[in-house]
């Protein structure tokens, strides 16, 4: 006797790298205005290109375009597939609700690329609003955000504190990234690309698998091969203006969102490290702490707590 495989509950996240379903219907238009706050330039110095990687031995992120629900060996049940997702959603279901500001500036180290933000962070306003997403608590132990984790209110001082930005693939909120389409997936990285650009960011961190799979589509016209490691891109640029900007370097990280169970915290962490170790090398080599004192001393912090910040130890005991 043939057994069906039981469906599995879904909770509510953003930015989910898991495979969505197929989505009928056709394709709405939905744009937010982009906000950006806009910084001073940093006069950058000469390019600082990643250290060979060793391959990671994770193993990879389930794909979007090739998972299908699961049955058992030999069964021959002709009954109709069950969708993991609750499928694609239309922008009038959250018409109510708007997107949120990118984070930005000129000259940035790295801008992160989110897939669009979720209910909980078009509620509240703010990137990565959602308890159960790893991405503040991943930038503090990976060295982004060295002296302390930051909140999602934050999201706005990333340019000015830490030379990084954020920004989503797509600007309208929805449950989970299943409820986009993959056309309206692919028909951001255009409006992607020219913020790339506009800011003209040394790299650009792609937050999931399932992110860079349409961006790839998007750019190239073919699937993402199973020989994808997560890390630099080796090959790839972003946003490349021929004879003024060479393009942003392409990283690509695991999904810090909760829904993402098939890495554990420890496997996102040595992946984004990576990232954030190349980071810390570019910002010596652009005489940059993290975070800025000159920015510390705008916020109207004290000589002494300046000095006891932990950026400024680490600059001290590296000189």
């Amino acid at each position: 006797m043939s057994k069906r495989a039981m469906p599995r509950a879904v909770e509510e996240e953003e930015d989910p790298d898991k495979p969505t379903a197929t989505f009928g219907g056709a394709l709405s238009k939905f744009a937010f205005p982009a906000t950006t706050r806009v910084t001073r330039s940093n006069t950058r110095s000469a390019s600082a290109s990643p250290q060979k990687r060793a391959r990671s031995p994770v193993k990879e992120e389930p794909s979007e375009d090739t998972e299908v629900d699961s049955k058992e060996a030999g069964t021959k049940s002709k009954k109709k597939k069950r969708s993991k997702h609750p499928g694609y959603a239309p922008p009038s279901k959250y018409a109510h609700l708007s997107g949120i500001p990118d984070s930005l500036s000129a000259n940035l180290i790295c801008v992160f690329v989110g897939t669009n933000p979720g209910l909980k962070t078009a509620i509240k306003g703010h990137a990565y609003s959602s308890p159960s997403n790893l991405f503040w608590k991943l930038l503090h132990q990976s060295g982004l955000t060295p002296d302390q984790k930051r909140l999602p209110t934050d999201d706005l001082k990333l340019p000015e504190l830490y030379s990084l930005g954020n920004t989503n693939l797509v600007s309208r909120p929805t449950k989970d990234q299943a409820e986009l389409s993959h056309e309206e997936m692919e028909e951001g990285v255009p409006i992607l690309e020219a913020k790339v650009q506009k800011f003209r960011p040394e790299s650009v961190c792609i937050v999931g698998k399932g992110i860079w799979e349409r961006i790839y589509k998007a750019k190239s016209g073919k699937k993402l091969g199973k020989e994808f490691q997560f890390g630099w891109q080796d090959g790839w640029r972003l946003g490349a203006v021929e004879g003024e900007y060479e393009g942003a370097k392409v990283y690509v990280a695991v999904s810090t969102s909760g829904l993402v169970a098939g890495y554990s915290t420890a496997q996102k962490l040595r992946i984004m490290t990576e990232l954030g170790d190349w980071v810390n090398l570019r910002r010596k080599e652009r005489g940059e702490t993290a975070p800025r004192v000159e920015e510390l001393e705008q916020d109207g912090l004290k000589l002494e707590e300046i000095e006891e910040s932990p950026a400024v130890k680490l600059e001290e005991g590296d000189a």
